[in-house]
């Protein structure tokens, strides 16, 4: 499911939603069907822009076909044209429960005997996938190793699903056993109850409109979800789900001629169905006159929003529109990030907006601290908003959006994956094409279209925030309806294709061969990986490492806000300078880290490379330290740990990590109490920050990466003269990892009014990752926890008892000490918890008792050595894996030999490698939650 909100992704919130029902399977296609469908579906071709070329089959199923052979992935995404504007009275949630519920077993697909269900599919392939759902489109995607199998199997797979989806009465809800895929989506939708900021804002966007579905959250309402009549829902995927409601896009490395065969082969047999969709014509009437809701439940902050009716995603306005939320919230140039933020008013701004087909929202917010004022900073949000017409928007600020747009746009094309997915977006707009039409409109934006947008949409009497106040003279807004794209689109054929990369091998072998690794004289370690890259992108690693266990003694606060405002301007740029130039040059900067170092990983192109990388040493080596910025860094920083006292997973997360937690009180890695960590922003001083950076930070112990198109030469020559000479005043020397080995330890936590709990459940391992048995145990963790949606996990808690939306395990060990930890985890409702320890607890005993088998091991050896192949695919990772291996002393002859090891393992090894390592009476368990209202509702009983 898609996260409700970009807004609420922010706020740190996860997203929607399920159902329940009974009747009989779907029968598969009949052979008459098929020969009569045959006929009708040969592809045609329609349209071609930039390298993307579409086809319609006869029965109407629109095919995007998008080869790019630079890396050995496959993308597939499948979109359906229905979401939660299609949905009745009783229906809310229906699209999404579909999603659900479209990954369990289909006619040929888990129901026919032998064969295997979608996500045994999904993870044997090792693919990267996913489901989500929104207010116009449902969509499907996956990304795995390019092979004739793998996309056989996935073409198959998803055909067969368009409409053969048992939609089962068990598979939803079982009314003998209470259990099915309902349960897991009423957690999901408890999940977001329990994060007020996420309430507030759905509460808004529910009082803005009267009648149209876009005012309800895609999630649905508990009721519908818990009630959901079967015939119905089957009905809705029977209406939805055709071929003439579908557009299936596939890309990355593949014969174009070959796979256009294979989709009409198996897609183009679907008959076309006789039945209509009819358009939805439900129109918001115009607001007239400001809206208010309050929300008053438990939290750790305040927060006030001011949401707009705006135009469709589909109408010009929308890109003038989008230009206007980045100047009035980006940071920290926004207008709003000034008035707010660095006023003191805020510790935060935020923004909402979705691609809608019809009349849509924009949503503005801010975080405010607890003790701050709620009504000023609502006072001063509304008049940056609505004042616009005596603060007309300027040349200069359109300008640096349409370039750090640009910047995104850019690096989108050059990515074949993401830029599938993001289709998706453009599709439930109105057309795949508009996000090449909008970027052209993009550059033409001007300023007056700009201030035009907002003095039209930005209006007290458009506003849903606040009270009513009658008026004589109503300032109404009249939003454009539908917006057509064809005539926008009429002769439309786009730019250039993005440049072609080489077809590369991501073998560990292959990724050896050509890797060139060199140390600087000052001790400087660099791995270069030069290859052809589509859009002649590269992707930079650079790892500095800092201090000692005794020097950093009670500085982790100190060094993590270092780190974080060493992109908030240097000596000589300031902040915005910063953010600007690294726009210019279309270069993504990230930087991370804390006491005991710092990551800067930059991204983009190789024309731009040697100007970012002068830009990220001015960055990382004479960064500003500015009181102004440290102090409004701290407001977010406290505003965030105070939002996270009262919530059950970071009290929970805190709670587990103190549990293992072997070092000293004042060591940089000993874990604090929430509020102790609180306490600790708090005093942290820019006097502090400014002597941290001059103390520890330096290159003497760096590690450098490098992976795409480069010139290696002047790249290396180019390291040399940015970081040989940097050195730290204090030395460095690795602290070595520890863990406390506890045993059989239970902590319950209350969270009062939280309609979520979490549970984990841990136990130390003295383990390194180059031990006999690491193979067997990965293997054996990814069986009990570790599968995306299927493991012995998975299946009892999510997929037959329903409990837990998101359940699972992972295996943590380190490369150089034996310290490592085995965890499980899994969310749920507080009434539950108790179920779903015990389940956890029953499945472990059962694999340690019984073993895993023959079957269930093939499977995960497949999945899980894919998806490594895949994660080498991926450049930025690759640079990543590089440079953090240099500081292990590892080649990638350390994944060779893990990977055979794996694919040579017998189950009589992994099923001892479980016994050696997990032992049930030392799992200790840490839950946090609302149990006192549980115990409270079973007494009044």
């Amino acid at each position: 499911m898609k996260p409700i909100t970009a807004l609420l992704l922010a706020a740190g919130i996860l997203s929607p939603a399920l159902v329940l029902a009974a009747t009989p399977v779907t029968p598969p296609v009949s052979a008459a069907k098929v020969q009569k469908a045959g006929a009708l579906a040969a592809p045609v071709k329609v349209t071609s822009v930039e390298g993307i070329t579409e086809y319609r089959l006869g029965n109407g199923l629109r095919v995007l076909l998008f080869p790019d052979a630079s890396k050995p992935v496959l993308t597939t995404n499948i979109v359906y044209m229905v979401g939660s504007r299609h949905e009745n009275y009783g229906e809310t949630g229906m699209a999404h429960l579909l999603e659900h519920l479209l990954f369990k077993p289909s006619a040929n697909f888990g129901i026919k005997k032998g064969s295997k269900t979608p996500v045994e599919i999904l993870n044997s392939t090792g693919a990267q996938f996913n489901g989500t759902t929104w207010y116009d489109r449902t969509n499907y995607y996956a990304s795995f190793p390019a092979n004739d199998d793998n996309l056989r199997q996935m073409l198959a797979l998803e055909a067969d699903r368009m409409v053969n989806a048992a939609i089962d009465q068990n598979d939803l809800w079982n009314p003998k056993t209470n259990k099915g895929e309902m349960t897991v989506v009423r957690n999901e939708f408890e999940m977001g109850e329990s994060n007020p900021i996420r309430v507030t804002a759905e509460r808004i966007q529910a009082v803005a409109f009267d009648w149209h579905n876009y005012g309800k959250s895609t999630i649905g309402a508990r009721s519908d979800i818990e009630h959901v009549n079967i015939p119905r829902l089957r009905a809705f995927y029977h209406k939805y789900y055709q071929p003439d409601n579908a557009v299936l896009m596939v890309a990355g490395r593949f014969d174009e001629a070959k796979v256009l065969k294979q989709i009409s082969d198996l897609f183009g047999k679907i008959p076309k169905p006789a039945r209509v969709i009819e358009p939805t014509y439900t129109a918001e009437p115009v607001q007239d006159g400001e809206r208010s809701v309050t929300v008053r439940r438990s939290g750790g902050t305040q927060f006030v929003g001011a949401g707009y009716h705006v135009a469709p995603s589909g109408n010009p306005d929308a890109v003038a529109l989008d230009v206007l939320s980045h100047i009035l919230t980006d940071a920290p140039s926004g207008r709003l990030h000034k008035a707010l933020v660095e006023n003191k008013l805020a510790s935060k701004v935020m923004f909402n907006s979705v691609n809608n087909l019809e009349p849509g929202f924009n949503l503005f917010g801010a975080m405010v601290p607890l003790d701050g004022n709620l009504d000023a900073a609502q006072d001063a949000m509304l008049k940056v908003l609505e004042n616009l017409k005596s603060q007309p928007v300027t040349e200069a600020e359109v300008a640096r959006v349409k370039q750090q747009l640009n910047k995104q746009i850019e690096l989108a094309l050059a990515n074949t994956p993401r830029l599938t997915i993001e289709l998706t977006e453009s599709l439930a707009a109105g057309d795949w094409r508009l996000f090449f039409l909008q970027r052209d409109q993009l550059d033409k934006v001007t300023a007056a279209q700009v201030q035009a947008a907002a003095e039209k949409y930005l209006k007290s009497s458009n506003r849903t925030l606040g009270r009513f106040i009658p008026t004589d003279a109503p300032d109404r807004t009249t939003v454009p309806a539908y917006a057509d794209v064809a005539p926008q689109l009429q002769g439309y054929t786009g730019r250039a294709v993005v440049a072609q990369g080489e077809v590369f091998d991501p073998s560990p072998d292959n990724i050896e061969a050509r890797t060139e690794r060199f140390t600087l004289p000052n001790g400087l370690k660099g791995a270069l990986l030069p290859k052809k890259t589509k859009g002649n992108t590269v992707s930079v690693v650079i790892k500095l490492h800092f201090g000692t266990a005794d020097s950093l003694a009670g500085k982790s606060s100190v060094g993590t806000y270092t780190a974080a405002l060493l992109s908030r301007g240097t000596e000589k740029l300031s902040r915005q300078e910063v953010k600007d130039k690294f726009d210019q040059l279309g270069m993504q900067v990230g930087i991370s880290g804390g006491a005991e170092g710092v990551t800067a990983i930059l991204n983009g192109k190789r024309d731009k490379l040697p100007a970012a990388m002068d830009l990220l040493a001015q960055v990382l080596q004479t960064p500003a330290l500015s009181e102004t910025e440290f102090l409004e860094l701290q407001r977010e920083r406290v505003g965030r740990a105070e939002q996270d006292l009262p919530e059950p997973m970071p009290l929970a997360s805190n709670a587990f990590t103190r549990l293992i937690d072997a070092t000293p009180e004042g060591h940089v890695r000993h874990v604090k109490t929430l509020p102790e960590q609180l306490l600790d922003w708090k005093a942290v001083k820019v006097a502090d920050v400014k002597a941290f950076h001059a103390a520890y930070y330096g290159s003497a112990d760096a590690d450098f990466a490098a992976v795409g198109d480069f010139d290696p030469v002047a790249l290396k020559a180019q390291v040399a003269s940015l970081y040989g000479n940097w050195k730290a005043a204090q030395p460095y020397a690795r602290i070595a990892d520890t863990v406390k080995q506890v045993s059989g330890q239970k902590v319950s936590l209350e969270t009062p009014d939280k309609a979520n709990s979490v549970l984990f459940a841990i136990q130390p391992l003295s383990l390194k990752d180059d031990a006999p048995q690491y193979p067997a145990l990965v293997m054996a963790n990814h069986m009990l926890g570790g599968g995306a949606l299927r493991s012995r996990l998975a299946d009892r808690i999510r997929q037959k008892e329903g409990l837990s939306y998101g359940v699972g395990s992972q295996l943590d060990v380190p490369s150089r000490d034996a310290a490592g930890y085995w965890l499980a985890y899994a969310i749920s409702a507080p009434q539950n918890s108790v179920k779903v320890e015990a389940a956890l607890r029953e499945e472990i005993a059962k694999a340690l008792a019984e073993g895993f088998t023959e079957a269930e091991l093939v499977e995960a050896k497949k999945g899980w050595l894919q998806s490594e192949e895949v994660s080498r695919s991926q450049d930025a990772s690759l640079a990543r894996t590089l440079a953090g291996y240099l500081e292990d002393g590892r080649t990638m002859a350390y994944d060779k030999d893990v990977e055979a090891k794996v694919a040579a393992l017998t189950l009589a090894q992994v099923n001892q490698a479980l016994r050696d390592y997990v032992k049930p009476a030392a799992v200790s368990v840490v839950s946090a939650g609302d149990f006192a209202k549980v115990a409270k509702d079973a007494a009044a009983k």
